[in-house]
Parts: C-alpha cells; structure tokens; sequence
C-alpha cells in the first residue's frame, strides 16, 4: 500500500497520524518528564508555616480532620480556619478547639456577603489574618495522609521558591464514578506535574497547595479574577507561578486526601465550575492542554470513521494500539508515584468518557452559569 493522497481518505489518514504522533510527543517528552521523574532527597526545615482553611458548613468535616492538622509532628505553625458564615454547629466546634490549641487560630465571618463570588473572600481574609510568611492551603474535608504533611510540604520552600505544588488525591470507594473521578484527578496532577518540571507550571489545588504570603500580597491576591467563582487555586497560580519560583512535593506523606463526590450530579456541577476558569489561563497553556485534548479527539473520531468505511483499518488499529501501549507505559509509572492504584487496565475506557462529557460541560457553562461554592 503507497499513500499518493488521491482521495480524501488518504488526506484523513495523514491527519490521524500526525494526532498520533502529537500524542506520543505528549506521552514520552511532556508527560513522561513527570513519569521517570526522581524527586530531590530534600533536608527537613523548620519554617514558621500557616495552615488557612475555609469552612461553610463543615463541622462533620471539621471535626473528623480539623484534630490531624491541629497535631502535626512540625516545631512551629499555626491554623486558621476562616468560619464563613455557617450556620451549622461549626462556631460551637470551633470555640471548643480554640479552647485547647493555643497554635488554632478562628476568623468569623458573621453575614452571607453574597456580593462576592465563591471562596476567594474569606481565603483572602484568611491569608491575610496569617501571621506568617509560609502558606499551607487544603480544605476543610481533606485529610492529612500523615502527622508529616506540614514538614513534607514545606520542604518545598527556599529563598527562591515561593510556590509548592501538592497532590490531593481522592480516596478509593466502590462504584464507577470513583473511578471516573479518580482517574481526571490523577491525569489532572500528571499534567500540571509534567508542566511545572519543563518550567511551565500553570495550576495547582487548593485541596494541597503552599505559596508564601509576600507574593500573594503582591500580586493582590485574586483581584484580577474576583468575578470568577472558581480559580483561587488554579487562576493564581497560573499568574504567579514561573520555573524560577515553583517547586513540587511528590512524597506520599505529603498528599492530602478527601472523598470525592458520591453521585453524578454534585461531581457535575464540580467539574462545571472547575472547568469554568480553564478559558483565563495564559494562552500558551491553553494551546498545550488543548493540543492533547483535540488530538486526542481527531485521533477517536478517525478510528471510527476508518472502522466505518472499511479504509487503512489495519494501518488505523496499529496506530492507535501504539499510542495506546505508550499511554499504558507511562501512566503506570506516573500513577505509581502517585500511589493511585486499579485505575491503570481502565484508563483509556475512562479518558474516552471524559473526552465525550466534557465539551457537553463546557457548552452547558456558555449557557448558564453558577457561582456557588458550598
């Protein structure tokens, strides 16, 4: 068989493989910088750290997790946890714990000031009430995987380094959607990983993420993406992170895990307002993660239309096998470091999925918006 271009077959097929080929530069160059990627042996420190949680109506979560931080195996720190107007029993737990943990630190906000979107007020006033330089950020159903979390996560900071990527990762449960969540997750941390260590950091979450007060404050805070509900992890980090500022913390102790959402509909409006802030990133990495994304897109829709018309069926197969043994490779490597595990044999079943519900997410947040976040 000799490819002379004589038919519009022909051309498509080029095409596809050209989106193979982009997918195996994302695969071995881009993604497998994270999956052969050896940490630093790093020295522990003994840096003043403050741990800011924001909390609206959280108290089951706040009393299960709130204690792990509040007895972290770290010389100094403090926690502040910012009671965003909840009515629940959270001010009453609050009070009680305050009463014992000299290093917990309580900011009320007494009203609803539903004038601003999102978390990004009370996490500003949180940050700002910190009394030190060193910022620790999780959330409040997030759970410390060890008493080392503070140490490992500070470990990150230099006198150059003011950003410290974490992982936080969501438990295992049974059910499909675990699954589903997990594994966005996972690829998710691969991708901002990948980056960061080609000098291109572009987000990071807030369910584990550490970034030093002074640079907040100079870049005032969330001001230039206040009128987004989501993006106080992400939106920031992708204005204040650079290669010369950005470091990543891989070790397990360092994780911070919750659970994640039970039902279709709560991960749906999840992802809807995650995916919401992806159009403010710079343009240089929307066009990266794009390029993945639409290759990977071209490269399905050809498959199928190959299988269809019975043309370059044989050629089309061992293309897509070839991308798919390479996908296989490096995300085992890349999920073993990120101690995710019956999620490899699944993945190419659960990105297929992703890649069909997201843009219907995407048209949905054209159309409507939502600016909750509790």
């Amino acid at each position: 068989m000799s490819l002379q271009f004589q038919t519009i077959w022909d051309w498509i097929f080029l095409a596809f493989g050209l989106a193979v080929l982009i997918q195996l530069i994302y695969f071995w160059l881009v993604f497998g910088k994270f999956a052969f990627y050896k940490p630093p042996t790093r020295k522990k420190i003994a840096i003043p750290v403050s741990v800011v949680i924001c909390a609206k109506n959280e108290y089951h979560h706040l009393k299960k997790h709130l204690p792990l931080i509040l007895n972290q195996d770290y010389p100094e720190f403090e926690v502040v946890v910012v009671n965003d107007a909840s009515d629940d029993e959270t001010i009453f737990l609050l009070e009680d714990l305050d009463r014992d943990y000299e290093h917990l630190k309580v900011v009320t906000i007494e009203k609803d000031l539903n004038f601003f979107k999102g978390k990004k007020f009370p996490l500003a006033l949180g940050i700002k009430s910190a009394r030190n330089e060193h910022l620790l950020l999780t959330d409040a159903d997030c759970e410390p995987a060890s008493d080392q979390w503070i140490a490992e996560m500070a470990m990150g900071f230099n006198e150059n380094r003011e950003v410290v990527l974490g992982y936080g990762p969501y438990f295992d449960s049974p059910g499909f959607l675990n699954k589903i969540i997990r594994y966005e997750t996972a690829f998710t941390a691969i991708q901002y990983f990948s980056m960061a260590l080609w000098g291109k950091p572009y987000m990071g979450v807030g369910r584990n993420l550490a970034y030093k007060k002074s640079l907040f404050l100079k870049q005032k805070g969330f001001i230039s993406h206040y009128n987004v509900s989501s993006g106080d992890d992400d939106l920031f980090i992708n204005k204040v992170a650079r290669k010369s500022n950005t470091s990543i913390i891989l070790s397990p102790q360092s994780f911070a895990r919750s659970r994640a959402k039970e039902n279709f509909k709560d991960w749906w409006w999840q992802k809807r307002r995650h995916l919401s802030t992806g159009k403010y990133y710079k343009t240089v990495h929307k066009l990266i993660l794009g390029g993945y994304s639409l290759s990977y897109l071209f490269v399905v829709l050809s498959l199928v239309l190959f299988l269809i018309s019975g043309n370059f069926i044989l050629w089309a197969i061992i293309l897509f096998l070839t991308r798919l043994l390479s996908q296989i490779i490096l995300f085992k490597f890349a999920f073993n470091k990120l101690e995710e595990k019956k999620l490899l044999l699944i993945s190419p079943l659960i990105e297929l999925i992703i890649t069909l519900i997201y843009p219907l997410m995407v048209g949905f947040n054209l159309v409507s918006k939502d600016s909750r976040w509790k």
